[in-house]
């Protein structure tokens, strides 16, 4: 309850900037992460933020002191097959500071799904960060209760144990 109080105000705050700051031609949103998987959940954020941008960008991020369970094409393709038909989506690899990143792409919000508290105050620190750093505000979204516990670290868990995790990555609709 106190999650979803803090996020509606945070989210209230970015909207107000969404509106009154019409000096962009295009709302670019920015969804970001390492993506591996990409999970239902993932694709929720993105599906419910859809309607507020005119275009979002999922960036798949490339830490080269990270270990993945899938290549970086594989993360991309991935995505970009679950949404060949939405036009207003694009998927790109980037291995540069998110926020530098961000201003390449001319992204003017970043996205972001909250799960619990925890992530809803790294959240809110990443936010200042760039907003100090690229002048960009942060539109969090919190998760629907049914992926609230679903994470990429579950999934490639559950897949070193050869558990089926088909009910945990989303499906082309």
């Amino acid at each position: 309850m106190i999650l979803k109080k803090i996020s509606l105000t945070v989210t209230n705050r970015t909207l107000k900037y969404m509106v009154n700051n019409s000096e962009h031609t295009e709302r670019i949103g920015l969804f970001v992460g390492s993506f591996d998987p990409f999970t239902v959940g993932h694709d929720s954020i993105v599906r419910r933020a859809l309607p507020l941008f005119d275009k979002i960008v999922i960036g798949v991020g490339v830490n080269e002191r990270k270990q993945y369970m899938q290549t970086t094409d594989q993360r991309v393709s991935a995505i970009q097959q679950l949404y060949a038909d939405v036009p207003q989506i694009e998927v790109k690899a980037y291995t540069d500071l998110t926020v530098d990143f961000a201003k390449r792409e001319q992204a003017t919000f970043f996205i972001k799904g909250v799960r619990s508290i925890k992530d809803f105050e790294y959240e809110r620190e990443q936010a200042d960060i760039n907003r100090l750093l690229g002048g960009m505000e942060t539109l969090l979204l919190v998760a629907e209760p049914q992926f609230a516990n679903i994470s990429s670290s579950l999934v490639r868990e559950l897949i070193h144990f050869g558990r089926d995790v088909s009910e945990f990555l989303p499906r082309k609709r």
